[in-house]
């Protein structure tokens, strides 16, 4: 122990894992509104807590002095995939951003660990704003899919049970069920396409009867009653035969009359 204060030591680590999550998410969010689809499904992050960064620097021998460069995940950002396809896409997108520096991959799935571990790896250099100035951290941003994920959460409690001695008949089925998961990812890229697709379907299907749905709320709350009451009837009779043609067309109807801001036009329209 060398006397530091461990929550000034740590405070911009914090700042930079609730910096990325945000601007990850934010990236997920923009990608979804241009395709319908993004390579990201969730995104989490954690601070390392000191008695970990201690056991690591211990394991190591990572002097004191050296914790920020010796240690590179004391901030951790951990983005979830759907298929494997989608961590390279987005290794891509990391590697081409210039608010952070990749300094280093790590590709555990193409080169799995011994352990059946898969996962791809990206140490970010990361610019921090403290109140004492700018301040560049190491971060580590893990890239899986929920199967790969799956499996490591599964794992780091076995490690942690048995202390990091795990007994060959437990390895050995660790090793198995990676190899389970892998070809679980395997059979889901393959059927990609059609999945994405349905996705997307499904996401088009959702904005368009959400967009319907607040627009004819909007018209009750400027109390045009009638004309919200015909468009509400007109839903209710489209979504009951499921027609989404309708539905689209229907919802365009709804944007131009609350555009319009009247009710000239509209009584035509019946069932």
């Amino acid at each position: 122990m060398d006397g530091r204060d461990w929550n000034q030591f740590l405070f911009p680590y914090e700042q930079a894992v609730e910096e990325l999550k945000v601007k990850l998410r934010a990236l997920r969010a923009e990608l979804k509104e241009r395709d319908a689809y993004a390579p990201i499904e969730f995104v989490t992050g954690r601070v390392k807590k000191v008695s970990s960064i201690l056991e690591k620097a211990k394991r190591l021998g990572v002097p004191p002095d050296r914790i920020e460069t010796g240690i590179e995940d004391i901030a951790g950002i951990r983005i979830m995939c759907q298929f494997v396809e989608d961590i390279y896409i987005l290794a891509e997108l990391i590697r081409n951003r210039r608010d952070m520096r990749v300094v280093q991959e790590k590709d555990y799935v193409s080169h799995p660990k011994e352990s059946g571990y898969r996962s791809y790896h990206l140490i970010v250099e990361y610019p921090v704003q403290t109140a004492l100035g700018h301040k560049p951290v190491l971060a580590e941003i893990q890239l899986r899919t929920l199967a790969m994920n799956f499996w490591a959460t599964i794992e780091h409690s076995l490690n942690y049970k048995y202390r990091g001695e795990l007994p060959e008949h437990v390895r050995e089925r660790l090793r198995l069920a990676a190899e389970a998961a892998f070809r679980l990812d395997r059979e889901m890229s393959s059927i990609r396409k059609e999945i994405v697709e349905a996705q997307k379907e499904f996401s088009d299907k959702s904005d368009v009867v959400g967009k319907a749905l607040a627009g004819i709320h909007d018209l009750y709350f400027s109390r045009r009653v009638s004309e919200a009451s015909r468009f509400q009837q007109r839903f209710n009779e489209l979504w009951e035969r499921e027609d989404m043609a309708g539905l689209k067309d229907l919802c365009q109807e709804i944007q131009i009359a609350l555009q319009r801001g009247g009710e000239g036009g509209i009584g035509e329209h019946g069932g």
